[in-house]
């Protein structure tokens, strides 16, 4: 008999699964987050919200927005806890210029899409993306529909 391996639990924690609706992704970035400690103690109890998180370039600097992280009822009375606050993302000088490029270009977009743990920290993946209009939106269902469709029709062909 083999031994089982244990399993290994996913390292995402939240995920913007809104974005690859409202946007084309296009260039993926890996950014590591600047958090204080009662957000890593929150983060690793799951209460984290990204579904309306975006980034924002300020002085040469990008900086997470609307990324909500809930405070653990245990928290420390002598510290504010503050969800909403804006948090420094730190990536590399040729990635942060990459973006500050192509965020002052019409309709594009910083987004972010999934945090998650990659080793002891905290990273957050976010994509340059270019907003989808309407029709586009519909498209994307019907491409989705089509293709669940001709599987299903593929699976019972097959008997």
């Amino acid at each position: 008999m083999s031994k089982k391996k244990p399993q290994q639990s996913s390292n995402t924690i939240a995920r913007n699964k809104k974005a690859r609706h409202e946007y084309f992704l296009e260039d993926k970035f890996e950014a590591g987050v600047s958090l204080q400690g009662w957000e890593i103690k929150s983060i690793r109890a799951g209460k984290v919200n990204i579904s309306d998180s975006y980034v924002i370039i300020k002085n040469g600097e990008a900086y997470l927005l609307g990324a909500e992280i809930q405070p653990l009822n245990q928290a420390s009375s002598h510290v504010y806890c503050e969800p909403d606050r804006s948090r420094k993302l730190l990536l590399k000088r040729r990635e942060l210029d990459k973006l500050i490029g192509a965020s002052e270009r019409e309709g594009y977009s910083i987004v972010a899409t999934t945090i998650y743990w990659k080793g002891p920290w905290a990273k957050l993946e976010i994509f340059l993306a270019q907003g989808k209009k309407s029709h586009d939106k519909r498209d994307t269902i019907k491409e989705r529909d089509w293709q669940r469709q001709k599987a299903r029709i593929m699976k019972h062909s097959v008997r």
